[in-house]
């Protein structure tokens, strides 16, 4: 049985909070990405495999390493909305794109990173939570990627939530038709996803440092889902 389909109601912090210190990288209070991203594993929510990457050749060793095509994304904690800086460039399938790539967003910001992962396929979903002065921790599901704010279809419960529940909240969405299939896709597979919202809202409760948490996209597809891109906020 998965644990996090049914929360402890114990007060102990989970395995993944207890004895880490969350240490922001700047003023903003921005986890650095590889921080959050281990943060993200060790609660048991699916994260894409990524190499931090300081140089072209580092990136394009990377590239190979991870298989083609890749997406290579600048890291850097004045850039936190990297498609609107031009800092993800996707669908790279050389060791030479890799390098070029990497290269450029580098330029993009003095003391800047770049984040190679393998390039996934599935429906854009956005899972994440924030602290309400009243309310408390809240997670959040919804349709995601790069036009989620235009859409504005998101749901949001107070957490921590059971697998009913998340599920509940993602069939709540307007479009959530896209779940089962559209044109020949797969049906997106729901347990996993709700599983992802499940252990979202556990990790909220359990680490009240954390004040916001946005995966977007988790790419879902007919056999489980995957974070590909994660911001967390602590103070």
């Amino acid at each position: 049985p998965d644990p996090a389909a049914n929360p402890p109601t114990g007060s102990g912090r989970s395995s993944a909070v207890r004895d880490r210190r969350l240490t922001p990288a700047g003023a903003d209070g921005m986890l650095a990405a590889e921080a959050a991203r281990d943060l993200l594993a060790e609660a048991g929510i699916p994260v894409i495999e990524t190499a931090l990457c300081a140089s072209p050749s580092a990136a394009a060793a990377a590239a190979r390493r991870l298989g083609y095509p890749v997406v290579a994304k600048v890291v850097h904690p004045e850039l936190i909305h990297k498609s609107d800086a031009g800092g993800v460039r996707p669908g790279l399938g050389t060791a030479a794109a890799a390098r070029r790539a990497a290269r450029d967003l580098l330029a993009l910001a003095d003391g800047a990173s770049v984040l190679v992962q393998p390039q996934g396929q599935g429906v854009e979903l956005v899972v994440g939570g924030l602290r309400d002065p009243q309310f408390g921790p809240v997670v959040l599901a919804g349709l995601g990627g790069i036009l989620v704010e235009a859409r504005d279809d998101v749901a949001l419960a107070v957490a921590p939530v059971d697998e009913a529940a998340a599920i509940a909240l993602l069939r709540s969405l307007r479009g959530s038709a896209v779940l089962d299939g559209l044109r020949g896709q797969p049906a997106v597979d729901l347990p996993a996803v709700a599983r992802v919202i499940v252990r979202v809202g556990r990790l909220l409760a359990d680490a009240p440092e954390i004040l916001e948490l946005d995966l977007n996209p988790v790419l879902a597809g007919g056999r489980g889902c995957v974070a590909v891109d994660w911001r967390i906020r602590v103070g």
